[in-house]
């Protein structure tokens, strides 16, 4: 998979979160690192919805959590809408994760049940 660089970061402060994106052909890897909050979830949304647009040529979305030291219910939120425009676009998205940091929210809120959850990338890119 070929890397694109981290996307901008919030302004510098306590709460960070890091972005790496990893393309391949159609698939799309996002891993996310740091607090997924109301400060951040902003950046993780938008660079989200940019591999789903129109013009993107994405066929499949991996969001890896499994670095999110924190997930607030601003990032529940982002989740679930980035679900909703995965399906509205026809591209799959897909989680992988096995931190407890990330699932018990999920958990807690009812989600998970929405997601498909691997536990690894690679699980997550060799799903059908």
């Amino acid at each position: 998979m070929s890397e694109t660089p981290h996307h901008p970061a919030p302004p510098a402060g306590d709460d960070q979160i890091t972005l790496a994106v990893h393309r391949d052909g159609t698939r799309v890897v996002i891993v996310v690192g740091g607090e997924v909050d109301m400060l951040t979830s902003p950046h993780l949304r938008a660079l989200v919805l940019e591999h789903l647009g129109e013009s993107a040529g994405v066929e499949l979305v991996v969001l890896d959590l499994d670095a999110v030291t924190f997930l607030g219910t601003s990032g529940l939120a982002v989740l679930i809408e980035v679900r909703e425009a995965a399906h509205m676009a026809g591209v799959e998205l897909r989680l992988a994760c096995t931190a407890r940091r990330v699932l018990r929210p999920l958990t807690i809120a009812g989600l998970v049940t929405l997601f498909d959850i691997h536990d690894t990338q690679e699980a997550a890119l060799a799903a059908t």
